[in-house]
């Protein structure tokens, strides 16, 4: 959720700061992508009130004349200089920090869908990289990396003590080679040994589905530059195979880590007709902060694409940053019943200031807010109807799940149907010996084909409640 700009050189007195200015809320350190929005903000003046603090740097300059005269070795002033402002960012929070050439150029090419690495969004976390939520079809998902995993070491290489970015840089490396992650997770007694295959990720962030024939699914795996777009088609195409009627759909933002904040608004208001919200003045998100431009509100269009008809929004813990706002602006106006686990809680906006030499900072310099003006920060969104993700053994061949089920038509002697005085015992269904009823395996399907749901129930708990629910809310009316 950035904005590029080139905003007016102003004069900040005798630091003379570059002051191109780009507003974001983009989700910590990468290893995939992370989507940004561009728009144009002003640069803020200093004030005349605010000297820095003489005694301090006079603090800091001596500090800086002790490692040069006593460290047991010599370092270069610029990769001093360069480390202390390393600290000083990473010292306010785990989303501001300081870019060098390399980072920044990064920081503004990725925003295409293509990348190179595990495909995974991390954090640093006492001195661990915490998993916020591995990318769809990327090596890290297909390897098994859960949302919420802790990375203790790479390789035979422990964690503690590297930098977050000496960290990112042992995890990238060239497409095919591999590295051996150790990772604690949640219910595991013992540390996991997970090899990932290294690849160039092209992340195709919408995706489609019918489940039931009459109930759409879409899935956003991360809000890139087009996904606002790529969903207005995806259900377009959904309702034009299906005879321009869906019943309901289910908005799939399981380990989405967010991305573009102005495709997050377009995804939401996609649901929400400004003509039929009747508090809150139609505001999808606002951010509030000391930055002067920092202050936004996004707010909703006229028109629905699902005409009113119900939306089940599906979350966990890897939901985070524009997934909440979606997630939280529907909840908010009641457009939606959210489903699944609460999400990360990352509410806050970063805003990227551009040095010389194509260096620069990110910054965290405002919070974003729900239409109720819930804040996200360090809370996320908790659902409506809580459904964890649950693993259901399918039965095997010689299982019969219907063994131990008795009816009233298995009784002996029990009374026909009265509505048919032909059927009885002699047009009882008999199973041969030993068959089963076994549902059978899933198979994968392609965009736009049909799920049937009893599939889910062993493939994805949280989707099978998910589609119950939204059954439901079909059946009593409620859009």
């Amino acid at each position: 959720m950035i904005n590029w700009t080139h905003a007016k050189q102003k004069n900040m007195g005798a630091l003379n700061l570059p002051l191109n200015l780009i507003r974001a809320a983009v989700l910590g350190f990468v290893l995939c992508a992370s989507g940004f929005a561009f728009a144009e903000e002003p640069a803020p003046e200093a004030s005349n009130d605010e000297k820095l603090p003489l005694a301090d740097l006079q603090r800091f300059t001596k500090v800086i004349e002790y490692i040069k005269e006593y460290y047991v070795k010599p370092v270069k002033d610029d990769a001093l200089f360069e480390n202390a402002m390393r600290g000083m960012l990473a010292g306010l929070d785990p989303h501001s920090s300081y870019l060098d050439t390399e980072e920044f150029s990064e920081l503004k090419t990725s925003t295409s869908g293509k990348f190179g690495g595990l495909g995974v969004e991390v954090l640093p976390e006492d001195g661990f990289i915490r998993v916020i939520s591995p990318i769809d079809d990327t090596p890290a998902q297909r390897a098994g990396i859960q949302a919420g995993d802790l990375i203790i070491k790479l390789n035979e290489t422990p964690v503690k003590g590297l930098s977050m970015r000496e960290a990112i840089e042992m995890m990238r490396g060239e497409k095919g080679s591999k590295i051996t992650l150790t990772i604690i997770r949640q219910g595991e007694n013992k540390p996991l040994l997970i090899s990932v295959t290294r690849d160039t990720i092209n992340v195709q962030s919408v995706r489609s589905k019918m489940l039931d024939d009459t109930f759409a699914y879409v899935r956003v795996s991360q809000f890139q530059g087009n996904s606002g777009d790529d969903l207005t088609r995806a259900i377009q195409t959904l309702k034009k195979n299906n005879g321009g009627n869906l019943k309901g759909l289910i908005l799939d933002l399981r380990n989405n880590p967010g991305g573009v904040l102005d495709s997050a608004v377009q995804i939401a208001d996609a649901f929400l007709d400004r003509d039929k919200l009747k508090q809150y003045e139609g505001v999808i998100v606002s951010a509030k902060g000391r930055l002067p431009g920092s202050q936004i509100k996004e707010k909703a269009h006229a028109g629905d694409l699902l005409n009113g008809a119900p939306v089940v929004v599906l979350v966990n813990g890897g939901s985070a940053s524009a997934s909440e706002i979606v997630a939280g602006a529907l909840q908010d106006y009641r457009r939606a019943v959210i489903v699944g686990t609460q999400t990360f809680g990352k509410g806050s906006v970063q805003t990227v200031l551009p040095l010389k030499d194509n260096r620069g900072l990110k910054l965290t310099t405002a919070l974003y807010y729900t239409p109720a003006g819930r804040s996200i920060q360090a809370m996320g969104i908790k659902p409506d109807i809580t459904v964890q993700n649950l693993r259901i053994p399918e039965p095997t061949d010689k299982e019969d799940p219907n063994v131990f089920r008795i009816r009233e038509e298995d009784l002996q002697g029990h009374l026909a149907n009265g509505n048919d005085k032909s059927a009885g015992d002699k047009n009882k269904a008999v199973e041969k010996p030993g068959a089963s009823t076994r549902v059978p395996a899933p198979v994968a399907s392609a965009p736009g084909t049909t799920i049937p749901s009893p599939n889910l129930l062993y493939t994805d708990y949280q989707l099978h409640e998910a589609l119950n629910v939204l059954k439901g809310l079909t059946l009593t009316g409620r859009s």
